[in-house]
């Protein structure tokens, strides 16, 4: 089952939910986790069905159209790109521009990039990013850094999960390597800075790059 790796952050659901609705049209209402973010469907537990893809369908999400399904949810949901990305922007405006949290968030932006231009090469345009402002930052750095490890481990299982249905060639390279990109960089990072208190210095940056 996919997880919410984002709970800690407080979101603003009504205002989300406006921003997503003008993208596209909404295949499934989406329901909302206790704390207020839009909560992913879960992915698939039947094994006679492997497959099934309604798991996929979130705010927003291409219609009939499984491979840009799949670039929107990497792109759009709440473990996707760019709520990372806005994640690391809120503890970079909380508390400055402290590593790890600058130079991966410069990683999100590039993945938001890659899934942007598959989205554009099947036909579809994506939105502006709705969690930007939307989110704050934990408390303190420690917390931040122990919390986005868990992120990145979320991310890595989205991949996972979206890889089994990239039927597209295109697709399923940018997918392995944003999950590269996260299991083997991001993820270390996070965890390293959560055993430094919650920041990184530039010579510690160099081991994972």
């Amino acid at each position: 089952m996919m997880k919410n790796s984002h709970a800690p952050l407080a979101l603003g659901a009504v205002a989300l939910l406006g921003l997503l609705a003008s993208c596209a049209p909404v295949a499934t209402e989406p329901a909302m986790t206790e704390t207020g973010n839009v909560a992913t469907q879960p992915a698939p537990t039947n094994e006679s069905n492997p497959t099934d893809s309604s798991w996929l369908i979130i705010e927003g999400s291409p219609e009939s159209d499984i491979q840009a399904q799949v670039a929107w949810f990497a792109l759009m949901s709440p473990d996707g790109e760019y709520a990372a990305a806005a994640s690391y922007q809120a503890v970079i405006d909380a508390f400055g521009p402290v590593e790890p949290y600058v130079t991966i968030k410069e990683g999100e932006e590039r993945h938001i990039e890659a899934l942007i231009r598959q989205l554009e090469r099947l036909g579809y345009q994506a939105p502006a990013n709705p969690y930007l402002g939307k989110l704050e930052a934990p408390a303190d750095l420690q917390t931040a850094a122990e919390a986005w490890a868990v992120g990145e481990i979320a991310n890595v299982d989205m991949y996972d999960d979206l890889l089994e249905l990239a039927g597209d060639s295109n697709i399923e390279r940018v997918l392995t390597n944003l999950r590269r990109a996260s299991l083997e960089s991001h993820l270390p990072l996070f965890e390293l800075a959560a055993q430094n208190g919650g920041t990184l210095e530039p010579d510690q940056m160099t081991q994972y790059r």
